[in-house]
C-alpha cells in the first residue's frame, strides 16, 4: 500500500475490489493478489481496500500489447 499525502487523491474516484474485478473480468481473489503483490496500489479502509480508478487504468495501459 502507498500512503497518501493530505492533498493527494481528494478528487480521485475510488473503486472497490468487486468493481475492479468486474472491470477487468477477473475474480476478486485475482485483484487481492495484485494488491498484495504490489502490482496495484490500494488504500485500506477498515477491512476493505479501495483502488484509484487512475491506478487501474495505468495498470491496464502498462500491460497493453499489440496483437498480431
Amino acid at each position: 500500500m502507498i500512503p497518501l499525502s493530505a492533498n493527494e487523491g481528494t478528487s480521485a474516484r475510488y473503486l472497490t475490489v468487486r468493481e475492479v474485478a468486474a472491470t477487468l473480468r477477473v475474480s476478486n481473489m485475482t485483484v487481492y493478489r495484485l494488491i498484495n503483490g504490489g502490482e496495484l496500489p490500494a488504500v485500506r479502509v477498515g477491512k476493505s481496500f479501495r483502488l484509484r480508478e487512475d491506478d487501474v487504468n495505468r495498470y491496464l495501459a502498462d500491460r497493453y500489447t499489440q496483437a498480431g
